[in-house]
């Protein structure tokens, strides 16, 4: 079982901002306009709600998400302190993943830190399937577009 009090307070906000670093690896790797960045952000934001709701995703991703969840109630962001920058900020993102992975190996169980592993592809995947990417007017658009499968692979493989 691992819970809240193995972690730092600064590895714990790490842990949940998590899924939105994911969602937002996926706007960042094929940028479409507002509209398909808010459905994107939104689709990770559905993802924490329902896990906090539902559980079953194992003690620690189911205390991330509750925690989380309230956060956004009482409109606090948990990336405020996540701000990557520019021509870098995909490789700043796989960073982020790959240093949270590394906090959850240490400290969680193997089933849990797989478990986050999942949830935060999850989030991913949600915001890559989210809003159709390219075409004109919807025609011919991909609902996963390239740049964003890459982006699905780079995350699976930093939290390898």
């Amino acid at each position: 079982m691992t819970t809240r009090a193995q972690f730092t307070d600064e590895e714990w906000g790490r842990l949940e901002r998590a899924p939105f670093v994911a969602g937002m690896s996926i706007s960042l790797a094929d940028p479409g306009g507002p509209i398909e960045a808010l459905k994107e952000s939104m689709a990770t934001v559905k993802t924490v709600t329902e896990i906090a709701q539902s559980g079953g995703r194992g003690e620690l991703v189911d205390e991330l998400a509750k925690t989380v969840a309230a956060r956004m109630k009482q409109r606090d962001n948990p990336l405020k302190e996540f701000r990557p920058k520019g021509a870098l900020a995909g490789e700043e993102i796989l960073e982020e993943m790959r240093g949270v992975n590394e906090i959850v190996k240490q400290k969680a169980t193997p089933e849990e830190a797989q478990a986050f592993r999942e949830w935060l592809l999850e989030a991913a995947k949600r915001a890559a399937d989210a809003a159709k990417e390219g075409g004109f007017m919807g025609f011919k658009a991909q609902r996963v577009s390239e740049g964003e499968q890459q982006m699905l692979d780079k995350l699976a493989g930093a939290l390898a």
